[in-house]
Formats: C-alpha cells, sequence, structure tokens
C-alpha cells in the first residue's frame, strides 16, 4: 500500500521548508483522513453473515462462532 503513496517533487520541497508545528499539522490532517477513510469503508455484517453462511458446511452455530470473532475483533481495533 505505501508503494502506491507517491510523494510528489512539490509536496516534499513543502514538507522540508516546515517547522515543527506546520509538520504536526500536517500530518495530523493526514491521520484524520486516514481515520475519515477508515470509516467510510465499514463492514456490512449482514452481508459478511449472507456470505459466510452460504459456504457448504457452515452451519447455523459456527456461522454464530465466526459472527462473534469477527465482532470481537473489530472491536478491539477501535478501541485501540
Amino acid at each position: 500500500m505505501a508503494k502506491d503513496i507517491i510523494l510528489d517533487r512539490a509536496t516534499y520541497k513543502k514538507i522540508k521548508a516546515m517547522n515543527k508545528e506546520q509538520l504536526t499539522d500536517f500530518l495530523c490532517d493526514i491521520y484524520q483522513s486516514g481515520q475519515k477513510d477508515a470509516e467510510t469503508s465499514a463492514i456490512d455484517f449482514d452481508e459478511l453473515r449472507t456470505k459466510i453462511g452460504a459456504v457448504k458446511g457452515v452451519g447455523e452455530a459456527r456461522l454464530n462462532e465466526i459472527m462473534q470473532v469477527i465482532e470481537n475483533e473489530m472491536t478491539s481495533k477501535t478501541e485501540e
């Protein structure tokens, strides 16, 4: 993913000329932009449940266990 991001010369020069406060603001903006993107690309749990349930051999009990693991993992990631 990092290889997809290209830092052009103009942005590089702009960053190089920044003081500590300007760089902090710049990085905070990038971080907030990433958080916003992550929130908008949320997982549709109902669709995920339907797709996992369609897998041969996955019954209701196993599906509930899988969904619980996914929900726990997502909750622990958002708390960090």
